[in-house]
Order: C-alpha cells, then sequence, then structure tokens
C-alpha cells in the first residue's frame, strides 16, 4: 500500500489534542485516536508523505531500525483503511 494512492476520507475530521490526535468519522459516527507513532506520522500523512517519506519520520523519530520503520507505517496504514478511514488503491475493497 502507497500512501501516494490513499488519502484520509473528506468526511472524517481530526484534531491534535494534547499531543494526541483524534479523528471523528462523521459518516459513522464514530471516533478514534491514533497512538504516539501514528501522532507522529499524522502531519506527514495528512500532507500527502509517501509511505518512503513516513517511514523515515518514524524511524528518526523513535529511532527505529528502518525495516521496522516500514512494517509500522504499513500496519498503521492498514489500520485506517480497515476501518474505512481512508480512500483510495490502498483502502479495503479496492479503488474509489
Amino acid at each position: 500500500m502507497s500512501v501516494d494512492d490513499v488519502r484520509l476520507r473528506p468526511d472524517v475530521v481530526w484534531r491534535e489534542i494534547d499531543g494526541e490526535i483524534v479523528l471523528l468519522d462523521l459518516d459513522g459516527s464514530a471516533y478514534f485516536s491514533v497512538s504516539a507513532s501514528g501522532a507522529a506520522l499524522w502531519p506527514a500523512l495528512v500532507a500527502g508523505a509517501s509511505t518512503d517519506e513516513l517511514a523515515s519520520v518514524l524511524s528518526e523519530t523513535f529511532a527505529l531500525e528502518r525495516e521496522r520503520a516500514e512494517h509500522d507505517v504499513r500496519a498503521f496504514l492498514q489500520a485506517l483503511a480497515g476501518e474505512g478511514l481512508l480512500e483510495g488503491e490502498g483502502r479495503s475493497g479496492g479503488p474509489t
């Protein structure tokens, strides 16, 4: 999955509150919070960073080995897609 192919659905709004990212799915009336590593990735994700750029952010922020950072970025994007919060090629169920 490449973040170049996915984006946050327009009906999902988010805010940073005390260093935590909180998402609200307006369509599904559900809210989510993002882990510390997800919060570190969030600004780059919403700015359209590639998966490679996201892995760099994670690796540098948490002093992770590159392979681990790439794995964690993929897992994060898959979790967002699994909750239906993304649209695009990486979304569960295929392209939108």
